[in-house]
């Protein structure tokens, strides 16, 4: 197990070296980047989510940034000195090979720059978002799981009654519809002027929050995520409730199963005593890759629709602003954080269930 996952350790690099290439490549080819963006700006006319108008500090990692046209059609009448100013001032006056290998030996060293929109470094930005898509994510993983096995379970012993045809229905509607579009009805029903106002509409925690006594700020805590996450686990449960469910009726036509009952055992006996330990194996084992699809995937939207001040909602707004020290940071700590996830999922399945050997098999 060690050597497989030294080898899988290893295998991150180039991978995550090649995603880095690929997008570094696709933002290059999009049009417009900071520059423009700053021309934009000083013309008046420029669409973006923050007001500053300020260019990254002169120490801002030059290799970040990944659109370095030689002329700007906006920049039409302006002086060529103040438009070379602003392409050394963000890093363009670098080839785009040199910018894109610094940016990778920065980046070895976790050393992101400086946002080109922000008074702040890249690391304290993603310090300070990073915490609550953790959050969001581990709540909703926590909780998802205790909704589905259950309700897994239940269908699996009740295979085809009534109960399983209705539960059925309602697994499919969560399952094909997205997780944003219950964020949009939840907000509608409960957050809005329309129907109730109940939730809070946006935030983790309201303004005053540091000003309650532990108690209350719980309680601010919770009410503040009580949508997020449910619209997160609506859409999220029906998958692993299906695994489970699946998983349990493989089990049970088992002889082991079978052997058990002409025991003398009781159903519910045979059911968590036997059934339970073999058929959780895939759906434990999973954990590390529902929490990559959620945090990943779902949470994304759901911070830009609630105002979560997460990573997601920091990407979403680097996107706008063409903040691309913010940008490629983001990509690089999510994508390195779900290829170490997916491994931990990997080594899961193995010291859970011994019989798998993924070293053997070539993986």
């Amino acid at each position: 197990m060690i050597a497989y996952a030294i080898r899988r350790l290893l295998l991150m690099i180039p991978t995550l070296f090649a995603i880095m290439v690929v997008n570094f490549v696709i933002v290059q080819a999009a049009p417009g980047g900071p520059v423009e963006q700053m021309i934009a700006k000083f013309r008046g006319n420029a669409v973006g989510v923050t007001t500053r108008v300020g260019g990254g500090s002169g120490e801002t990692t030059p290799s970040t940034a990944a659109s370095g046209q030689a002329s700007y059609r906006s920049a039409r009448g302006l002086d060529p000195a103040f438009i070379k100013e602003l392409q050394k001032q963000y890093g363009f006056d670098k080839p785009p090979l040199q910018r894109f290998l610094l940016m990778m030996k920065n980046y070895l060293t976790f050393n992101f720059g400086n946002s080109f929109f922000k008074d702040e470094s890249v690391v304290s930005l993603i310090e300070s978002k990073l915490p609550v898509s953790i959050s969001i994510g581990l709540w909703t993983t926590l909780i998802t799981y205790l909704v589905s096995i259950p309700l897994g379970i239940r269908k699996a012993v009740r295979d085809g009654s009534r109960f399983d045809v209705w539960t059925s229905a309602v697994i499919i509607v969560g399952y094909a519809v997205p997780s944003f579009l219950f964020a949009v009805l939840l907000i509608v029903l409960f957050a809005g002027s329309s129907y109730w106002q109940i939730f809070p509409l946006r935030g983790l925690v309201s303004d005053n929050w540091a000003s309650f006594d532990w108690p209350h700020r719980i309680l601010d805590y919770f009410w503040h995520i009580c949508l997020p996450i449910l619209s997160l686990v609506i859409g999220g449960f029906a998958t692993l409730t299906m695994l489970t469910k699946n998983c349990f009726l493989e089990e049970v036509n088992k002889h082991y199963v079978l052997t058990a009952r002409a025991k003398g055992l009781t159903e519910r006996r045979v059911l968590y005593g036997h059934v339970f330990r073999n058929a959780m194996l895939l759906v434990v084992a999973g954990f590390p890759a529902a929490f990559i699809g959620i945090l990943f995937t779902g949470s994304l939207l759901i911070e830009v629709i609630f105002s979560l001040d997460g990573l997601g909602y920091l990407g979403f707004e680097a996107a706008l602003n063409r903040d691309y020290p913010i940008m490629f940071a983001t990509l690089y700590v999510f994508t390195l954080i779900g290829l170490l996830l997916k491994l931990i999922s990997d080594l899961t399945y193995m010291l859970i269930d011994p019989r798998i050997d993924f070293a053997r098999r070539g993986g």
